[in-house]
C-alpha cells in the first residue's frame, strides 16, 4: 500500500484544526477531538495520523476495482 501524501494541518487561535489535503480542507476538529489528534500526531507518522482522521485512507477494495471489467 502507498504511503499517503499531501496532507497538512494548522492549528487557530480558537484551538480548532484545519486539516487540508492538497489545499483542500478535508476536516475541522474542534474540542477534544482536536486535543486528541494534536496529541497523537506528535507522537507519529503525521501523514498516516491524518489519512486515518479523514478517512482518506485505502480501503483494500482497490485491486478487485482495478480489475473489473469496465474499469480496464
Amino acid at each position: 500500500m502507498a504511503r499517503p501524501f499531501g496532507f497538512s494541518y494548522a492549528v487557530h487561535s480558537d484551538g480548532s484544526v484545519v486539516i487540508t489535503h492538497r489545499g483542500r480542507t478535508a476536516a475541522t476538529l474542534r474540542g477534544s477531538r482536536a486535543e486528541k489528534f494534536l496529541a497523537e500526531v506528535e507522537s507519529g507518522d503525521a501523514q498516516v495520523v491524518m489519512a486515518r482522521w479523514t478517512g482518506a485512507y485505502k480501503f483494500g477494495n482497490e485491486r478487485t476495482a482495478r480489475n473489473h471489467p469496465r474499469n480496464r
